[in-house]
Parts: C-alpha cells; sequence; structure tokens
C-alpha cells in the first residue's frame, strides 16, 4: 500500500532491485516489491535516496509534498576510486530497467557507453562531457532499447552479436561466432567475450583485465554472497549458458563485476577466478525450467 507520509515506493515497482542496491537501509524488499522502510535521517541518506529515485525505471520512489532535487541527480556516478567507470543512472523501462555504464579509456581520453539507459539528449550530452564516446556496446537484445539512438547522437559505433542482431539490424559492428576479439579502437583494452545462454547472442565485455561488464549472463547476489546465474530467467538456454562458461570461464580476469540486473561486486581478480570456477560448476548441474522472475536471488 503506498504510504501517504514521507517518501513511498509506488504500485508501479517491478521489483528490479535497483533501488535497494542504491539505497540500502532505505529501500528493501517486502513482499516481493520493494519499499522505503524509514526516511532519510540526514543529507547523506536523502543524496542515497535520490540516487536510487533517479535510477529506477519506473520513477517510482516518491514523496506526497516534494519533489526530487535535481541537484542531488547524482549521474553519472563513479563507481571506483580511479573514475574509470560510472553508472549511467536514469535507467529505462525499455530495458527492464537495466544498469548501464560508461567506460572510460584514459590513455585518449574517450569513452564507452555498455548498454544504454532511457534516452535523453540531455543525458547524451552529460555522458559526452567525460569524452568522446567511441562505441555503443549491447550486451544481448534485452538491453539494446536506445542503442541506435545514443550512437548516432554521439557519432558511436554501435555493437551487438549475430545472435540477438534482429534487436540491432542496423548495428554498426557485428560480433560473431565465440571467440574473444578486442573492441573498440586498436589497442582499447577492451575485449569482448560472446557467451550465449541468457540469450543467443550474449556477450559480456572485460576492460583492462579490472571490469567485467557481464550484461544479465551472471551477477553479483547479496542473498548468496556470490557470483550467480539468472536460472530462472534464461531466455535461449541454461544448458548452452554452462557450456559457454566452460569455454570461457578460464579466461576471464577481473576484479569488479558490473552486471545489468543484480548487484555489483569488487573482489580480488584470483578470488572472483576461483569463484568463476565455482560458478561454472554449478551452472552445469542446472537443468531448463520455466521463466520465473520471482524465483531471483537478488
Amino acid at each position: 500500500m503506498e504510504a501517504k507520509n514521507g517518501w513511498y515506493v509506488d504500485s508501479r515497482c517491478t521489483n528490479c532491485d535497483v533501488a535497494r542496491q542504491l539505497a540500502p537501509g532505505l529501500v528493501t524488499e517486502v513482499g516481493g516489491r520493494s519499499e522505503v522502510v524509514r526516511q532519510p535521517r540526514d543529507a547523506a541518506e536523502l543524496r542515497a535516496l535520490h540516487a536510487a529515485a533517479y535510477a529506477c525505471h519506473t520513477r517510482s520512489i516518491r514523496h506526497p509534498e516534494l519533489r526530487l532535487d535535481p541537484a542531488l541527480d547524482p549521474y553519472p556516478l563513479v563507481l571506483d576510486g580511479g573514475g574509470d567507470v560510472l553508472l549511467c543512472g536514469h535507467n529505462s523501462t525499455h530495458t527492464a530497467g537495466a544498469n548501464a555504464y560508461l567506460l572510460r579509456r584514459p590513455a585518449d581520453g574517450t569513452t564507452m557507453l555498455i548498454d544504454t539507459p532511457r534516452w535523453s539528449a540531455a543525458l547524451a550530452e552529460r555522458y559526452a562531457a567525460y569524452g568522446p564516446v567511441t562505441d555503443v556496446l549491447l550486451t544481448h537484445r534485452d538491453h539494446a532499447a536506445h542503442g541506435r539512438r545514443y550512437a548516432d547522437h554521439l557519432g558511436a559505433r554501435l555493437w551487438i552479436h549475430e545472435g540477438d542482431l534482429g534487436a540491432a539490424p542496423d548495428a554498426d559492428r557485428v560480433l560473431r561466432g565465440t571467440d574473444s576479439v578486442e573492441v573498440g579502437p586498436a589497442g582499447s583494452g577492451v575485449i569482448a567475450y560472446p557467451l550465449p545462454g541468457h540469450t543467443e547472442g550474449s556477450v559480456l565485455y572485460v576492460a583492462d583485465e579490472r571490469y567485467c561488464f557481464s550484461g544479465d549472463s551472471f551477477y553479483w547476489s547479496r542473498t548468496t554472497d556470490d557470483l550467480e546465474v539468472a536460472a530462472s530467467v534464461t531466455w535461449y538456454s541454461i544448458e548452452v549458458l554452462a557450456a559457454s562458461l566452460e569455454r570461457t570461464a578460464g579466461e576471464l580476469r577481473f576484479e569488479w563485476l558490473l552486471p545489468g540486473h543484480g548487484d555489483r561486486a569488487r573482489r580480488p581478480a584470483d578470488e572472483m577466478a576461483r569463484r568463476m570456477r565455482a560458478l561454472t560448476e554449478r551452472t552445469r548441474q542446472l537443468r531448463p525450467q520455466p521463466v520465473d522472475f520471482g524465483a531471483l536471488r537478488w
């Protein structure tokens, strides 16, 4: 039920988990949806609530008397100490509320966009202020919305895998097969790893052997405190995903996990490698099941 006093989450909530990632302690899961469980007590908590509200794809975090303060819109939000990765915020209903990221390339001052936030020319200019955007990298078909508009507006190349080409048939660059390949300008340090399973054309991107943009192939679960696959929301084949992980996990080296859905996490590279091996083994034991969003272990 929607509250009458103070900040609350309205009935449009889809339980995507984004708000809970950004305002833990203020927003939690109650009965299969997000709820504001207490009001912000200080300026820091108010900023956290605004970060959640400006990311929420349904704009469901509301107040009966107050409007969101544009001065407290933090996006793009720096995620690492070096400022190389930023969370775009402003998630889109057309990507089921997925997170998108801005990746800075310090060597030449350019940036890349990984998946897309909601479309806005003003947002595009905000992202471009961090450096010319050379490439828009799509992880899979579910996150392809707005890719063409961002690429055209920013003068960037749009990338997708051939398995999901139907979602972006006018892509400028098409990844093919299952071999890893460098993407973007020569020497970019960004490697695409085709990982069919969640969808036929799912791809993850690893930058500098540090950042892994996993799309919806796997994510960090706060419930299990570990890497997990979205077994209950696998559109193509969980068995193909298991084979993809078997083929790819040993090649991956990263510290930051940055998924489209599910939480982010940073761990030492050796620990992430160990967890990837364990995830591969667990996924091998899974069998196909009906799609069930409610079974996700955020």
